[in-house]
């Protein structure tokens, strides 16, 4: 019998503390800028990082604690980069699980992971739709 995983925790003030968010966000993003493929797409659309880090803790405070501080659009200027590519992706995610495996905070960890995967695969299958609209996804769940 298969056991089934355990819930994800939820967004909440007690599930880290906002030191926890601001630490994820810079060290994940300091190994972004040290990675030979996603640095230069950074760095090609990035002007001030401590501004886009400031906004990045807000972005991930808003989604692992909860706070409303975040204001901005992201799927936009994500899908305004040309030279995108699975690849890049991948090593997003990959990185990241690094980053909230060094966490110590499980509960964080589950949760961040769980939602950087749907945030790549949500960018990515958009990042297509916008860039080749011919090309047909397959649909889950119908048969021949």
């Amino acid at each position: 019998m298969q056991t089934l995983p355990p819930p994800l925790p939820e967004a909440s003030l007690d599930l880290c503390s906002e030191e926890e968010v601001t630490r994820l966000v810079h060290d994940f993003y300091a190994r972004v800028r040290e990675e030979p493929r996603l640095g230069p797409v950074f760095a090609g659309h990035v002007e001030d990082w401590s501004t886009h880090l400031a906004q990045l803790v807000d972005f991930w405070s808003a989604l692992l604690r909860g706070t409303r501080r975040f204001q901005g659009s992201p799927m936009s200027k994500h899908m305004a980069i040309d030279a995108m590519d699975r690849d890049l992706f991948d090593r997003w995610l990959v990185l990241f699980r690094m980053t909230t495996a060094e966490s110590g905070n499980a509960d964080m960890r589950r949760l961040a992971d769980d939602i950087a995967a749907r945030i790549a695969d949500t960018f990515w299958k958009r990042y297509q739709m916008l860039r080749w609209p011919q090309v047909a996804l397959p649909i889950v769940g119908t048969s021949g």
